[in-house]
């Protein structure tokens, strides 16, 4: 039996997200195994290092599937980048030992979120970046994603409500680069919860239009409350753009 791990990109407009559901075929691990089952002949189920939302990107999500077909590694590639939408492709593909698991192993993740910020929209860029024509306040801004960094209970920037799993994650960096009017943002930590980046994302540009306080960071990790934070930023903009392992 193989234990295969894959590098997988998409652009993930047309799906529902990373996660199989069951009365939908739009997202990205159904379309995956639906491939895999036609390449093996075997029922295939692939784990993702963890789920991203409808309409979210990837550039490197990493996945593993179980096998016992005799294909090589790039054999297998290519017959899954032959198969699989125009929208999904794998990039590479290897054989890891046995144990190896792509979420449980998983040691941090690094997204980034983009935002164009210009009075004029783009239409190129409307797909894969928030649209966001108010000016900007970048030392807030900076401020901000300075109190973020380190090790905090994120609850309060994340759609989670009442859970016995540890909420706690460390952001280890922030980073902002801007290209003309596109500006991205990185965040690289040790794991992040569900919405936690767009949420963060809505709340840092929230408060470098003016309309939080700074001091909305130290409330919200203070306190905890989801409805201290900032709006939830649209899908489009995030990209998971590496796994740590």
């Amino acid at each position: 039996m193989k234990n295969i791990k894959l590098t997988i990109e998409y652009d993930g407009r047309r799906y529902l997200g990373w996660q199989r559901l069951g009365n939908s075929e739009k997202t990205i691990q159904g379309k995956i195994e639906k491939v895999l089952q036609q390449m093996t002949g075997e029922e295939i189920e692939i784990i993702g290092s963890g789920r991203t939302d409808a309409g979210t990107h990837a550039r490197g999500q990493i996945a593993n599937f179980k096998t016992q077909s005799e294909l090589t590694p790039p054999e297998m590639i290519d017959f899954l980048n032959r198969y699989l939408p125009g929208d999904i492709v794998v990039k590479a593909a290897i054989e890891m030992p046995d144990r190896f698991h792509a979420r449980y192993n998983a040691k941090g993740k690094k997204y980034t979120y983009y935002i164009w910020n210009a009075e004029i929209p783009s239409a190129f860029e409307r797909y894969r970046s928030f649209y966001f024509p108010q000016e900007l306040d970048l030392e807030k801004i900076n401020q901000a994603c300075q109190k973020l960094i380190g090790t905090h209970d994120f609850i309060g920037f994340s759609a989670l409500k009442k859970t016995k799993k540890s909420t706690i994650r460390t952001i280890e960096d922030i980073s902002i680069e801007q290209n003309g009017h596109l500006v991205a943002f990185t965040f690289v930590g040790n794991g992040f919860l569900h919405k936690m980046v767009r949420i963060l994302m809505g709340t840092i540009l929230e408060i470098g239009t003016g309309k939080l306080p700074l001091e909305t960071i130290d409330e919200v990790l203070d306190h905890k409350i989801r409805e201290a934070a900032g709006e939830t930023a649209p899908a489009q903009g995030l990209f998971l753009d590496d796994v740590y392992y």
